[in-house]
């Protein structure tokens, strides 16, 4: 963190209006858009402001689990496979268009307000899967109205599909079980057990959509005669029309993140039943939980015995509410929320589970992947993609890929290592570890 901005980034988003307590970085830190990557703030509703740095680009960039009732023995000489069929069945890179083409602006309004609940109700997914998903796949506050028709021409044909970059689909297995009332809580019978991971956002839709509003909070600094030490910290009075129209329309390029993330697990669900011969359901690919982690939320928090109404921005950190919080499943009242972190290829993911340490911390926050260590360009200048790709086939793990550049971006190597980052969380109490994750078949965009 010392090589790059964050500690300074973190100073300056201190000076933001309305912020309580303290701005946070988490163990994954790095530079970002004004806030670091791995920051979290949460500013006074009503009194402070909110900015589309503290959210950033790709709103809700978020990750999703499902368990299969597989184990390794099943699918140890398909993996192959496997990742040729996902390949296949979900578009993957730059640009790419999926298989759902929305009807113009009306029939991408209808995802932006709609969120999960419009991808199951179009028959993509499961009605129970909305009842494991953040705020159940769709945030209310949502305002199609307030999205440009430039991102929503963006949004036309993106929906199932997985972007490029950090985005990934991972095919896993349970490698070690820490927790085993959470484990049974979340369908997961032990060391062994298949496993699926989706890892995207809200596509050229979301980065749009920060995009228009950064130009916008710009000029309403000076309307509202904001000083900020960073340009990149733009703001607006949370509200003010301007932070009103914001919050709109972030909640619904979120609820087209929730949307995509629900129509590739639909995707890849026909993809294990294609290759397994068998369906979905006969496999138990039940979703275990989908959670954000580029988000403005509006919650409410204790704070210095008082609760407050806030704007908690969380850029690249992941909710993590404890045991019988009023927004935790029920189906994990006891345990906690589960909490998704993802590692990168060659290296293990983890699920914790959020413990009240975390609200009294953090405000209820904590890391939400490894975190950079290198910048893509210093890590396409490292690494080779085609020596990557045989190192990782080397240790059993099936990477495919767009291209060898986008493999020598997301070297392991170029990344901290996660189980050091989910070590602090634990440590700390913030989110506790439940189930570690280790990779076999990857596709990236």
């Amino acid at each position: 963190m010392r090589q790059d901005k964050t500690f300074l980034q973190s100073v300056n988003t201190t000076a933001l209006p309305g912020i309580y307590k303290y701005s946070i970085v988490l163990p994954d830190g790095h530079q970002g858009y004004g806030f670091p990557i791995g920051g979290v703030a949460a500013v006074d509703y009503e009194s402070g402001v909110i900015s589309p740095g503290g959210v950033g680009y790709d709103i809700n960039c978020g990750v999703r689990v499902l368990r299969t009732n597989l184990n390794i023995s099943d699918v140890r000489d398909k993996i192959k496979d496997l990742v040729n069929q996902l390949w296949n069945d979900i578009p993957t890179g730059v640009g790419k268009k999926g298989a759902i083409h929305l009807s113009g602006n009306k029939g991408v309004d209808e995802v932006l307000e709609g969120g999960a609940e419009w991808a199951v109700e179009s028959g993509y997914g499961w009605t129970k899967d909305l009842d494991h998903q953040e705020a159940n796949g769709r945030i209310e506050l949502a305002d199609a109205s307030k999205v440009s028709s430039q991102a929503k021409k963006r949004g036309f044909s993106q929906i199932g599909t997985l972007g490029s970059g950090n985005h990934f689909l991972e095919i896993q297995v349970v490698d070690q079980v820490y927790n085993e009332e959470a484990a049974k809580a979340m369908g997961i019978t032990g060391e062994g057990q298949i496993m699926v991971m989706i890892h995207s956002g809200s596509r050229g839709l979301g980065h749009q959509v920060c995009g228009d509003y950064i130009k916008i909070m710009t000029a309403a600094m000076r309307k509202y005669n904001l000083e900020l030490p960073d340009r990149e910290l733009c703001s607006a009075p949370t509200t003010s029309p301007e932070g009103q129209d914001y919050l709109g329309a972030m909640s619904a390029a979120a609820n087209y993140a929730f949307a995509n993330r629900q129509s590739m697990m639909h995707w890849a669900r026909g993809s294990f039943a294609k290759v397994m011969n068998s369906s979905p359901e006969d496999l138990d690919m039940g979703l275990i939980y989908d959670v954000a982690h580029n988000m403005g939320k509006v919650e409410e928090h204790e704070i210095d015995g008082k609760r407050r109404k806030v704007v908690v921005h969380r850029k690249g950190a992941t909710r993590a509410f404890p045991p019988n919080h009023p927004e935790t499943p029920t189906a994990y009242k006891n345990i906690g929320q589960p909490v998704i972190i993802p590692g990168t290829m060659g290296t293990a993911s983890y699920i914790l589970v959020g413990d009240q340490r975390g609200m009294d911390l953090t405000f209820g926050s904590t890391a939400h992947g490894a975190g950079r260590f290198m910048s893509r360009s210093r890590a396409k200048k490292t690494y080779f993609g085609k020596e990557v790709k045989s190192d990782l086939a080397s240790q059993g793990i099936i990477v495919k890929a767009t291209s060898g550049m986008v493999i020598a971006e997301e070297a392991p190597g170029a990344y901290k290592d996660v189980d050091e980052v989910v070590n602090v969380s634990d440590a700390v109490g913030i989110a506790t570890k439940a189930i570690r994750l280790r990779p076999l078949g990857v596709i990236k965009g």
